[in-house]
């Protein structure tokens, strides 16, 4: 029973590191996706990474911090992984576009779905 508690301390504090996404990159704020990749970084400051090349899938999930014109991280301590920024987020088209690692990213609208309360309602994301 002791591991699982210590699993969920650890849970717990890695949530509580996340703070909020600086002013001056709100513009990273967003759902964004690109050739095999999605990334969500939240405004407050939890982030979601996901890269599928061939076989093989990477994901990573927690605070996202240290935001610099070259980049970003996701992650805590030794465990941050470290996002290049070659493009910042900028509108092309009517669209908004950043180049992370290498990869063009697109930022993609998400509705929110409200229930209608019809019987038999099946929501879909």
């Amino acid at each position: 029973m002791v591991p699982r508690a210590l699993l969920l301390l650890a849970c717990l504090w890695l949530v509580a590191c996340a703070k909020p996404v600086p002013v001056d990159y709100a513009n990273y704020v967003g759902h964004w996706r690109g050739d095999g990749t999605l990334l969500v970084i939240r405004a407050n400051g939890h982030a979601d990474y996901e890269r599928v090349t061939g076989q093989s899938r990477l994901s990573i999930e927690g605070a996202c911090h240290s935001f610099t014109e070259d980049g970003f991280k996701i992650g805590v301590g030794l465990l941050s992984a470290h996002f290049e920024v070659s493009h910042p987020p900028r509108q092309v088209d009517g669209r908004w576009r950043m180049t992370v690692d290498g990869v063009e990213l697109t930022r993609v609208d998400i509705l929110p779905v409200v229930p209608t309360g019809e019987p038999g309602e099946v929501l879909r994301l």
